[in-house]
């Protein structure tokens, strides 16, 4: 892949993105939660983060389908470059940390199906599951590597340098993009609204079999991971009793995982309609929830997270490259956005009863409903494939 002059500006910018982003999701979760001292505080930040997707996504689907999808990405990234900046200035007060994580977030609603939607211009179709290991593996090498840094520099340093990193690779990855030339087809003008399309876009998903099945699944997965991933660093300090600097090697723990997993797929060569490895990968997940809510040592807790990252890269590779293939170009970031839909809706609910949980019940409780949900969309996935065949990847 590259060999492609398109796919190395698209893999050269996600990567600095994600070094910055590393950075700025371990400090931003440390920082809530030493200005709130609550869980309730921190599944805040991540409520001003699944808002934006709530209420733009029927928007931006639409709005990638028809503009030119590299100007759309180098916009989401101007835009949030400012924002960044502006939180390495003021972060003293926990009300700008969630203006600016709504910001944020805001941006990567149109980004993030862009790029998706992009990547099979720049690749061939054989390539598709290659292409999305080798963003994937370079965003979760950046945070094996920047994440246990991060609890350092917050620490130590402060904040602001983390957060100024991140807007340095948000100024970076715009001017990467502004030189990538895609091999996109001219799209045809439409007299609908986009708010139209958007509603057109679930109307497709809940017409094919397949888009069902994942939209299900993911929907029950979402119910579970919006409060255990938001939370993870009351796991880390309040269950498990670690440091700053242990909830960094936390989340480098599950990028180990998460970087074996486009290694082991590559391996088992699977084909892209094989859903069987996403509805899998849930299970996986749901396993590790149950483990880290039983175990109090830190060595166990990070063997765990070392198995949630490896179920969630072998599952996320396995859906972004079968829907590329199975979605046609011209409806493909509506599919996407619907998707991001659904998964932030369900992730939202998730995110505010958990911290509410947490604060009522413990951090255990939430981690242990967490897998059961994960094991139920595992088994709720493969259920619905077994009573009705996988189409074809050509099938629309």
């Amino acid at each position: 892949m590259f060999a492609q002059a398109g796919y190395r500006r698209l893999w050269a910018a996600r990567t600095v993105s994600q070094w910055g982003d590393v950075v700025q999701f371990t400090t931003m979760a440390l920082l809530v939660l030493r200005l709130t001292g609550s869980g309730l505080g921190v599944s805040g930040a991540v409520v001003a983060e699944v808002l934006p997707v709530v209420v733009l996504a029927p928007l931006a689907g639409p709005l990638v389908d028809r503009l030119p999808r590299v100007k759309v990405m180098v916009a989401a990234d101007v835009g949030r470059a400012l924002l960044a900046s502006g939180l390495a200035v003021w972060h003293g007060q926990v009300a700008i940390a969630y203006a600016v994580a709504f910001g944020l977030s805001a941006g990567s609603v149109f980004f993030n199906p862009a790029a998706g939607s992009l990547l099979p211009t720049l690749v061939e179709d054989s390539q598709l599951v290659a292409a999305n290991s080798g963003i994937w593996s370079a965003a979760v090498l950046s945070q094996v590597v920047l994440a246990p840094v991060a609890g350092v520099l917050a620490g130590t340093v402060g904040y602001t340098a983390a957060f100024a990193l991140n807007a340095a690779s948000f100024a970076i990855s715009a001017v990467l993009l502004g030189g990538l030339r895609s091999g996109e087809a001219p799209r045809p003008v439409t007299t609908t609204s986009m708010w139209h399309q958007g509603r057109q876009a679930l109307g497709l998903l809940a017409a094919d079999r397949l888009l069902r099945a994942l939209a299900l699944a993911q929907g029950l997965a979402a119910l579970s991971a919006g409060a255990t991933s938001a939370l993870l660093v009351v796991l880390i300090r309040r269950h498990v009793h670690a440091t700053t600097t242990d909830y960094g090697l936390a989340l480098a723990a599950i990028g180990v995982g998460a970087f074996a997993g486009p290694l082991i797929l590559s391996r088992l060569r699977p084909t892209a309609h094989d859903a069987r490895i996403v509805f899998g990968a849930f299970g996986l997940r749901g396993a590790v929830d149950l483990i880290l809510a039983t175990v109090t040592a830190l060595p166990a807790a990070l063997g765990a997270l070392v198995g949630y990252g490896l179920g969630t890269s072998t599952g996320n590779v396995s859906f972004s490259s079968l829907i590329q293939r199975h979605v046609p170009d011209d409806t493909r970031g509506r599919i996407f956005s619907a998707f991001d839909l659904i998964w932030h809706s369900a992730r939202l609910v998730s995110i505010i009863a958990g911290g509410a949980i947490a604060d009522a019940c413990g951090i255990r409780t939430v981690y242990y409903a967490g897998g059961v949900l994960l094991i139920l969309a595992a088994l709720t996935g493969i259920s619905a494939i077994r009573r009705q065949p996988t189409p074809d990847a050509t099938e629309t």
